[in-house]
């Protein structure tokens, strides 16, 4: 038999059996939500509902950062969020123990794009997350690309940042265009 626990309102289940981050712009399938915007925010424009090549299904995740340094932070970054906007001063973790990746796939628009880290946890605060993984300096191929954060040995009782990325403006001097799609919790 399978229990299912319930926290903060969303359930999940014992023997941990995934978690969708995104799967399509309007699923009802995708938990946590890209509001932790971090740096040179006004630099950044996302669309949830591109349908122009996505990975799979109708719609990836489009991400234009134009490199402006419009708050002169020289970085930009994004995190998934439950609930939303939550800098960790809400309780809105999540029990993922027995999660061992986070897969995502990526691409560029031109190719060489560079992602300074994907990342995974490490929300503080008076509810921090119990654990963090990173994914660091990843440069994007044109064609779609299968990737994992490694969670194996984490502490995964408490979750509420899911899914993020950042990148810099030294990097990506000119800015740069980049897609994700199918981010899931596995």
């Amino acid at each position: 038999m399978l229990a299912i626990l319930f926290f903060s309102n969303l359930p999940v289940q014992a023997g941990f059996g995934g978690l969708c981050v995104y799967e399509e712009g309007d699923s009802r399938q995708n938990h946590g939500a890209p509001s932790g915007w971090m740096g040179d925010f006004r630099d950044l424009r996302i669309d949830l509902r591109w349908t122009n090549n996505p990975h799979a299904g109708s719609s990836c995740i489009k991400l234009v950062y134009t490199a402006e340094g419009s708050r002169h932070a020289n970085m930009i970054g994004v995190m998934w969020q439950h609930p939303p906007n939550n800098d960790g001063s809400v309780d809105g973790g999540l029990n993922l123990t027995g999660a061992k990746r986070v897969v995502f796939w990526a691409r560029g628009e031109q190719g060489g794009e560079f992602i300074h880290a994907f990342t995974f946890g490490g929300t503080l605060g008076a509810y921090p997350d119990t654990d963090k993984a990173v994914l660091p300096d990843v440069f994007l191929s044109k064609e779609w690309t299968r990737f994992e954060i490694d969670l194996t040995g984490l502490d995964l009782s408490y979750i509420s940042s899911f899914f993020g990325w950042a990148t810099g403006r030294f990097n990506n001097p000119e800015g740069m265009v980049f897609y994700l799609d199918e981010i899931r919790i596995e």
